[in-house]
């Protein structure tokens, strides 16, 4: 599976949105694992005392800062200050497209396949509430997909959105998902 993973993604041309000043950079993680023989993605809910997306579900990853050397450093290092994932248990296999998000940040997902399961996460108290390990088939279930409406400067927009329990994955995690789920999808026949 994760080869086949690696290979669609070396195929698929990510869009790749040039960097603006006026715009954040930031990186996520895309993490997933293999358990009961399905692949499963970790998402996490942030606490109410970060500074943005408050309580919301989403990947690990977060901001560039000044001393990081690349958008997938910066990845993978929040991932392990959040979840307490060293970068050496991450195979990265590739990357989807970048995106702008309303609250001004760049953000480049990257897909990793972590080394084992279980793994001894360790949360950072301050960002994250708790994890979420959700099956990709759950994600790939029509009843799971969710039209979530949002007004956003004055518009109703319907967005993509997966139901995973109470949790809601919405907004740009939801998108970024979106577009993983596109491309796992392109390797026929996989749950």
């Amino acid at each position: 599976m994760k080869d086949l993973l690696r290979t669609a993604l070396e195929g698929y041309v990510a869009h790749r949105v040039p960097h603006d000043p006026a715009v954040t950079a930031a990186g996520v993680l895309i993490l997933l694992f293999e358990h009961r023989g399905d692949p499963h993605i970790v998402f996490q809910k942030r606490t109410d005392r970060v500074r943005d997306h408050k309580g919301q579900i989403s990947f690990p990853g977060g901001a560039m800062d000044p001393g990081d050397q690349d958008v997938l450093y910066c990845a993978l290092r929040e991932t392990h200050e959040e979840i307490g994932v060293a970068p050496r248990d991450v195979d990265v296999l590739g990357r989807v497209d970048d995106m702008i998000t309303i609250s001004n940040f760049l953000v480049t997902p990257y897909v990793g396949w972590l080394s084992r399961y279980p793994y001894g996460w360790k949360f950072s108290d301050e960002e994250v509430a708790y994890l979420l390990e959700v099956p990709v088939p759950h994600l790939l279930d029509p009843d799971n997909f969710v039209a979530d409406r949002r007004v956003i400067n004055g518009r109703e927009y319907v967005l993509p959105a997966y139901q995973f329990g109470d949790d809601l994955i919405w907004g740009a995690t939801a998108r970024m998902l979106s577009n993983f789920l596109e491309i796992y999808g392109s390797l026929g026949g996989l749950r």
